[in-house]
């Protein structure tokens, strides 16, 4: 079974944004950086269609592959790219 969201991720998700900048401060990971950064339609589509069914990560790959192409763009060069190996980032 997949590990549940963390209780705190819907109520940060939907704060204002001094809250989400601050919590995209105390963060290391990239996903999570990058989603605090998201429009609050983004991050509410997020909540509705992820973590309100359970946060399953097939449930986050499908919410993801619906995202308008600016989203989807943004998650490929905010977080996918700059994690490639050094020898695969020449390729891009």
């Amino acid at each position: 079974m997949p590990p549940q969201p963390h209780p705190l991720a819907r109520h940060v998700l939907r704060a204002p944004a001094l809250v989400r900048k601050a919590a995209a401060t105390q963060t290391k990971d990239p996903v999570e950086q990058w989603m605090l950064r998201q429009s609050a339609e983004t991050r509410q589509s997020y909540v509705k269609e992820v973590l309100d069914k359970g946060g399953d990560q097939r449930l986050a790959e499908i919410w993801m592959l619906r995202q308008p192409a600016q989203v989807r763009e943004s998650y490929i060069t905010e977080v996918l790219e700059p994690a490639l190996p050094p020898k695969l980032k020449s390729r891009t």
